[in-house]
């Protein structure tokens, strides 16, 4: 009976909908429309007609008022036939695309919400998404239909879903349907998944120019705050299965939003509601919480079974980390975290092995999040106990979670790969776990695991080995947590940063919301020729030169480039360089002696303190005979205070002695001469002495250098003294500064009788017109011509002008008859100083392991290689070397070396070999069929594109998008001079290369080749 009368309401149902429709179609005016509509809606819906009499004709008025009515058990039976049946999907279409185009716009306002709106505001949420959401893109052939259509389709969704919580109606309407039907069943579930599928694709099938509140961010943020605001309605719900499926569309819709990347738009609504919670439950005065009391609360219940309905393994992941960084940006502290994740996690992490593993694999070993966020996770998944401040975990026995978290994590940070090829960050955030993970560990606990002290010692050795300060930092601090452990009343302090009770384990690195880590020490340069190139490194490559090369110890310090050449023929007494200072104390003493003070009356000192059986050293051979005798420190000393002067001296005994005195120079051991605590003082006389000596006389001196590079006879840390003190001579050599005399103009042919010399113009002019007097030229070094100038009078009417100022370029302290100029004397040397260097690297042999063990020196020796094309720029020598140097950074075990150290000198290398090869050089090659520097160049761009997709160090990756960046300049200007070249044969009508073609230069990112 109760199915016969269901039948009939449909047909009743369906039969009125198809009236409806057909006077639709029939309809001339608009009031008809709205009276079919009006006829139909009054069936399904309790609507005043008043609300619509006074906004239509009152020709159609009567028809209005007399439209047939149902009881309120009628209308709900209509309400149910015609939403969950065929009627309400073929009455929309008609709305949609009939009414919609044609009419709606005629529509009076009370009429459009009342018999147009109605039809799905009112509705069953769930019908009237599936129907509304298809049509945001709907194509037809008439375009302003289509955009009537469209508009109209967003403005319900709006009406519907955002401004009558549509969102949370659909929440309902799935927890009544199983109410209903009594269990979860698949079909329910399928259901659920469809409508959340469909909501949830709004913001992308919505117009690219809709109204913004379709955007991913607002309309995502605007289902959050309906869904987490109806948590009346969900903690009304007292069944269990009620309660599960009330959440089981919560947990499809927040799936959804965590998988198209809006994770952080759902957690800033989530996380500061659940903190509010947390926090309304912490009493002032006491961290301590019933955990029973606050499982059995139940709006516990509804956060956790929030977590609960999110089945989806990515986005419990998402929720999960983005929860955590969300706790960070509130400043939540570690008990207030601890119960949020507890509220959330803690039935989960009990029952689900992939969450516990989330905890301590994923977040430990793979993420970086803020060390806050480490410790919470840390407390809450490996320790499992809220984190008081009054209990010691120290001395008390731990979970095996800790011991087993502690081994796997010392296990992956000891490891020579994860030192090598980790970023830093990711090294930084596990060194904080291990550090933290030590910090709640007793010596008896650290004992009873297997390999944790070998491989901390392990990592922490390998740390110290590497050239970057920041991991340095790394193996100190886990040191000094190792022997707090250890030994507490004997801490191990390696590293002065280290000192205080508390270890910052976020190593001074920045926060994700100030953007990149302050890790980069790229650095803008700008070469000779005025072009901006970015030419980085990391500050472990250079040493900062000491600003007082080519300086005494007591007179002011001099930078470089400020040294002028000394004429040959001046006779110069070498011990006057020295002891300048010493005579101008001895006048002032003299001055002293001869003054009436009282002073002078008291007695002489008379003790002998031996200070006048120290010779003065003079002589360069003295200096090489007293560094030899390494029992006399005081010696040392005292011929490493005047080497320098001397050198720079140059004597003519210089030539002989430059190779010994480089032997001897390096071979002297600082620490065992100098006084405690002045070691950095004597091991910079030392190297401005060694580059004084190179800079001076590089042929001697770089033979000896270039032999002790490699002897097995000299450690890491001299081969790393000589090769910066190359790269230094170098820069100096580069920017050399000379003092030239300014050429004497005179006559050619001297004159006697003549009372005007023939080369002078002539006298002619007006009355008043002064002599000619000779200008003299400033611009260049030599002039092949004289210019005169004379003053002449006033024209008639004419007012004379204020004088012109020329202002000069030179010095003041420069002298009118010289000149200073600036001179590169790099280029000569450049083979002597790279050539020698690069033959061995390679090569294994006693003590001597570059590509391996002492990549240090490998990653110095390259750096030094570019710093020598940098000063070798725009110059013959430039184009020959770079060949031989590109053949040695395209070995694999150079480019592709797995320390980021060497990487990042190869980058600048390449760099510099970019800026020092000239455009015309690499056009004439590519004229003439040398196609070995179009392979090299080609080389460059594809290896400098290959560590920007997949290098996994950050600086490498700075690096070679700026070697990208010269490498696009440097074939621009290279084209360039190639047309202008091909122009010039074609005019004389001569044949190029056959070779030429098969010679490219790509700019990056371009299709262009030449």
């Amino acid at each position: 009976m109760e199915a016969e009368r269901r039948r009939a309401v449909d047909g009743s149902v369906v039969e009125k909908v198809g009236e409806v429709i057909r006077e639709i179609e029939r309809a001339k005016h608009v009031e008809q429309v709205i009276c079919a509509l009006h006829s139909l809606a009054v069936l399904l819906f309790p609507i005043d007609f008043s609300l619509l009499s006074g906004s239509i004709d009152e020709h159609y008025r009567e028809q209005i008022v007399s439209a047939n009515v149902h009881s309120a058990n009628e209308r709900e039976d209509w309400w149910k036939a015609f939403y969950r049946g065929a009627a309400f999907p073929t009455l929309a279409r008609a709305l949609l695309l009939d009414v919609s185009p044609n009419w709606l716009t005629c529509f009076p306002l009370s009429a459009k919400k009342h018999v147009y709106d109605v039809f799905f505001v009112n509705g069953l949420a769930t019908e009237v998404v599936q129907v509304l959401v298809p049509y945001l893109q709907y194509s037809g052939r008439d375009s302003h239909d289509v955009d009537a259509v469209q508009l109209n389709v967003e403005r319900l969704l709006a009406l519907c879903l955002l401004d009558n919580n549509g969102v949370l109606k659909l929440d309902i309407e799935f927890a009544v349907s199983l109410k209903s039907e009594g269990i979860i069943d698949e079909r329910l579930k399928s259901e659920v998944s469809r409508v959340a599928q469909i909501v949830a694709s709004i913001p992308d099938k919505a117009r690219l120019r809709g109204p913004p509140i379709f955007s991913s961010h607002l309309f995502f943020k605007q289902i959050s705050i309906q869904l987490l605001s109806g948590i009346v309605e969900r903690l009304a719900i007292s069944n269990k299965s009620d309660m599960d499926a009330n959440f089981l569309f919560v947990g499809e819709i927040f799936s959804r939003i965590c998988r198209r990347g809006s994770s952080d738009v759902l957690l800033s609504e989530f996380t500061p509601q659940i903190l509010g919670y947390v926090r309304s439950c912490l009493s002032p005065n006491n961290d301590l919480v019933d955990t029973g009391v606050l499982e059995s609360n139940s709006e516990s219940r509804f956060w956790f079974k929030i977590m609960e309905a999110i089945t989806d393994p990515y986005s419990v992941e998402r929720i999960s980390e983005q929860l955590l960084r969300q706790l960070a940006t509130e400043h939540a502290s570690d008990i207030e975290a601890y119960w949020v994740l507890w509220i959330l996690f803690h039935q989960l992490l009990k029952r689900h092995s992939s969450i516990r593993s989330m905890f301590v694999d994923k977040f430990l070993l793979w993420k970086v999040l803020p060390v806050c966020c480490l410790r919470w996770i840390l407390q809450f998944s490996v320790l499992e106990c809220p984190p008081i401040t009054n209990l010691r975990t120290k001395g008390h026995e731990t979970t095996n979670g800790l011991l087993d978290t502690v081994q796997r994590l010392a296990a992956v940070w000891s490891k020579r790969e994860f030192v090598q090829s980790a970023p830093v960050e990711q090294q930084a955030y596990i060194t904080a776990a291990v550090g933290l993970c030590l910090e709640k560990m007793s010596k008896e606990e650290l004992d009873k695991t297997k390999d944790v002290i070998h491989s901390i010692l392990q990592g922490v050795s390998r740390r110290l080995e590497s050239p970057a300060d920041l991991v340095r930092k790394m193996a100190s601090a886990i040191a000094l947590v190792f022997s707090k452990v250890v030994d507490p009343k004997n801490p191990l302090y390696l590293d002065e940063s280290c000192n205080g009770e508390s270890i910052d384990w976020e190593f001074g690195l920045t926060t994700a919301e100030k953007g990149a880590l302050l890790i980069s020490n790229a650095e803008k340069q700008t070469d000779e020729t005025g072009t901006s190139t970015s030419l980085a490194l990391t500050k472990d490559l250079t040493h900062s030169a000491d600003s007082g090369k080519g300086s005494n110890m007591k007179s002011k310090s001099k930078k470089p480039s400020e040294f002028s050449l000394v004429d040959p023929d001046e006779i110069i007494d070498p011990a006057t360089l020295n002891y300048e200072s010493a005579s101008d104390e001895n006048d002032d003493e003299d001055a002293n002696e001869n003054s009436d003070s009282t002073d002078s009356l008291q007695p002489y000192d008379l003790t002998d303190d031996d200070t006048d059986l120290k010779r003065k050293i003079t002589q360069l051979v003295d200096v090489v005979g007293a560094l030899r005798k390494s029992d006399d420190a005081d010696g040392v000393e005292r011929a490493l205070d005047v080497a320098e002067s001397l050198i720079r001296a140059s004597p003519d005994e210089l030539t002989h002695l430059a190779g010994d005195l480089a032997r001897t120079l390096v071979q002297v051991r600082c620490s065992d001469v100098a006084v405690e605590g002045e070691e950095e003082s004597t091991e910079e006389k030392r190297q401005r002495a060694l580059i004084a000596l190179v800079v001076t006389r590089p042929f001697g001196s770089l033979d000896t250098l270039n032999k002790l590079l490699y002897s097995p006879n000299v450690d890491v840390s001299q081969r790393i003294m000589i090769l910066d003190i190359m790269t230094q001579a170098a820069e100096e050599l580069a920017n050399a500064k000379i003092i030239k005399s300014k050429q004497q103009k005179g006559p050619l042919i001297s004159t006697i009788s003549e009372p005007q010399p023939w080369f002078l113009p002539s006298n002619v002019g007006p009355p008043g017109t002064g002599p000619w007097r000779e200008i003299s030229d400033t611009g260049t070094l030599l002039s092949w011509s004289n210019r005169y100038e004379r003053e002449l009078p006033l024209k008639p009417g004419q007012v004379k002008r204020g004088k012109t100022r020329q202002w000069s370029l030179r010095s003041g302290n420069i002298p009118e008859s010289q000149t200073e100029w600036s001179q590169n004397k790099f280029p000569l040397y450049a083979a002597a100083f790279m050539l020698p260097a690069m033959q061995g690297f390679d090569k294994k042999s006693h003590g001597v392991d570059l590509l391996g063990r002492d990549f240090i020196v490998l990653g110095k020796l390259i750096y030094m290689l570019g710093v020598c094309m940098k000063c070798a720029s725009l110059h013959p020598e430039a184009s020959a070397l770079a060949l031989p140097l590109l053949d040695m950074l395209r070995s694999r075990e150079v480019c592709h070396h797995k320390e980021a150290y060497v990487r990042r000198a190869v980058l600048f290398a390449a760099s510099c070999v970019l800026v020092s090869l000239h455009p015309s050089y690499i056009a004439s090659s590519l004229v003439e069929g040398n196609l070995e520097i179009s392979e090299g160049l080609e080389w460059i761009r594809t290896w400098a594109l290959q560590v920007a997709n997949s290098d996994t160090d950050r600086e490498c990756y700075t690096m070679s998008v700026s070697c990208l960046r010269l490498h696009s300049e440097m074939a621009l200007l290279a084209s360039r001079a190639l047309e202008s070249a091909e122009s010039a044969l074609k005019g004389k009508s001569i044949s190029m290369s056959s070779s030429l073609s098969q010679g490219t230069i790509k700019i990056p990112y371009s299709n262009a080749e030449y």
